[in-house]
């Protein structure tokens, strides 16, 4: 109902000779933004949509719930909860990255995630120090949090000594 009395008054006001190009303009904009937020909003509008729920596996090998949003990286919601440092990684990018933010993903959950990259590959191989690399390693600023990781297990390791200051 609103709406319709919106565009009719839009219409009236367009009619009126009196009223400038620009007037026309900012009330023609007005009233397609007043049906636009009138509208049922998208499920990606709304935060609580994009809440993702994941565990993590401290360094002390207790098993926290941790929330995340979708399209975030695993890093931030780690970092967010206090189990990385977030001065270890303070671009997020991978050029940035140290062994810290190294995470270590339960089996069944690597399947849904995408292949590593070329240079999370050489990361990875560098902060391994010449030990055997760990199948189940990512870095927690290559993987963006999506809905379908729902439940995810992560284990972040304890820092290596080569990291600490």
């Amino acid at each position: 109902m609103a709406t319709s009395t919106l565009r009719r008054l839009s219409s009236q006001i367009h009619r009126l000779p009196s009223i400038s190009p620009f007037t026309k303009s900012i009330v023609t904009r007005s009233s397609t933004t007043a049906v636009a937020s009138s509208a049922p909003r998208t499920s990606s509008a709304r935060v609580s949509d994009r809440i993702v729920k994941l565990f993590a596996i401290d360094p002390e090998g207790q098993k926290r719930e941790i929330v995340g949003l979708s399209g975030q990286t695993l890093l931030k919601a780690l970092t967010n909860h206090g189990l990385i440092d977030p001065a270890s990684h303070r671009l997020e990018e991978i050029d940035a990255c140290s062994a810290e933010c190294e995470v270590n993903i339960a089996q069944e959950w690597l399947q849904k995630l995408p292949p590593r990259s070329y240079d999370e590959e050489y990361v990875l191989e560098r902060n391994s120090r010449a030990r055997v690399a760990n199948v189940h390693s990512r870095l927690g600023c290559q993987v963006v949090i999506t809905p379908e990781l729902q439940g995810m297990v992560v284990a972040v390791p304890e820092p290596k000594p080569w990291d600490t200051p």
